[in-house]
């Protein structure tokens, strides 16, 4: 035992908590699990602590935050660990072997927080640069740590640390956007699909560019062949670039951000669809209830908005929008063309969303068929014990 791992704070669950759980590879302890006695409370935020049962047996080692509803994530069940550079090299070099077999090019999320071993680490690679959203306490203080194994095993020699979002606001943590190595200036472009996006990594959504929805913006694309395509909720172009790409004859994208269409604009020029593509800038309701008014349709419809249900406590409300979006989305697709609707919800499952989803068709005076459901790209691997890492869900219908 080294000095460290013997200085180690220690941390015990309440009796009525499930050991067993975390003990098969559940990650998270929640507030409510733990005794929360004054010690405990002073625990600083972003210690390596040991977990122990209710009878003092260890458990594992765990990422601890007091200011946080999951106040403890683990990290390793190795209770010797030491989390220094060589142990993110070993997380980060896992990571990067599976995208490597995965991915011909080197754009692609590297690290999925959990389902990488690393808790709430978000790391998209883009080329030679990479973006790092620490989105818990214990990887924002060891943040050098991370971006030096990242650099050694990757070979990356640009890092931007991306710090904005609810998930930092959730555990304390301020709001920041900051380059830490290299430079990060301009658009990067990124072939995904026979496209090429336009990735703004410093003023963009989230990382830049979502990857999640990669193997169905392909599936879609092979739908959408000889087709005109709406693609609604558009972002910078991720379903209609993909679908000009592959050879539908036309695309319409509509997002309420006009700098999102401004890139998706740039991506139509750099894959060389420009002539087929136009964008529209407006709220996605409005646009949906005008075009149905004016009767127009197209051969596909893509419908894939922001979160409607984040968390539990909105569920119902977003249950009402996917549904509303739905019947709005399928009054627009022409005679035995297609409809895909997605959710980024994790807190509305897969049942909950097709079974409001069809609703909402039915309420259209449509019938469906489910051709495919989807899910994120392999480069968002599951986490079995953590619904939140699956949680995207599309779904590709074809409707009468």
């Amino acid at each position: 035992m080294t000095d460290q791992t013997a200085s180690r704070p220690v941390i015990r669950l309440l009796p009525k908590t499930n050991a067993q759980r975390l003990r098969f590879g559940a990650p998270w302890v929640f507030s409510d699990q733990l005794v929360l006695d004054r010690r405990t409370k002073a625990i600083a935020a972003g210690s390596v602590v040991e977990i122990q049962d209710k009878e003092r047996k260890p458990i594992a080692l765990a990422a601890f935050n007091a200011n946080s509803k999951i106040i403890a994530r683990v990290l390793d069940t190795d209770l010797e660990a030491v989390v220094n550079v060589e142990w993110f090299t070993k997380r980060i070099r896992r990571a990067f072997e599976l995208r490597e077999t995965l991915f011909d090019a080197p754009f692609y999320r590297l690290v999925h927080a959990e389902a990488d071993g690393m808790p709430g680490v978000i790391i998209d690679r883009f080329g030679d640069t990479a973006v790092i959203q620490p989105n818990a306490a214990w990887a924002d203080a060891r943040l050098e740590d991370i971006v030096t194994a990242l650099c050694d095993v990757t070979g990356i020699v640009n890092v931007l640390k991306n710090a904005n979002g609810r998930a930092r606001t959730l555990e304390g943590l301020n709001e920041e956007t900051v380059v830490l190595r290299g430079e990060v200036t301009d658009l990067i472009p990124v072939p995904m699909n026979g496209a090429t996006y336009m990735a703004d990594l410093l003023g963009g959504q989230k990382t830049g560019l979502f990857y999640d929805q990669r193997p169905n913006h392909a599936f879609a694309a092979n739908l959408a062949k000889g087709k005109s395509m709406l693609d609604m909720f558009s972002h910078v172009g991720g379903f209609s670039l993909a679908a000009l790409a592959a050879g539908a004859t036309s695309a319409l994208a509509v997002d309420g951000s006009a700098p999102a269409l401004e890139l998706a604009a740039k991506g139509a020029q750099a894959t060389g669809v420009a002539d087929n593509f136009k964008t529209q800038k407006g709220d996605a309701f409005d646009t949906m209830i005008a075009m149905g008014n004016e009767k127009r349709s197209f051969g596909i419809v893509v419908c894939d908005p922001p979160a409607f249900a984040p968390s539990k406590q909105a569920l119902e409300a977003g249950l009402r929008a996917y549904e509303r979006v739905a019947r709005l989305g399928a009054k627009l697709v022409e005679p035995g063309g297609y409809l895909v609707l997605c959710s980024c919800s994790h807190s509305a499952d897969l049942s909950r969303f097709r079974e409001i989803s069809l609703r909402g068709i039915g309420k259209a005076g449509r019938r469906a068929q489910i051709v495919s459901t989807g899910q994120a790209g392999p480069d968002h691997p599951t986490h079995p014990y953590l619904a939140e890492t699956s949680y995207l869900k599309t779904l590709f219908l074809r409707l009468d």
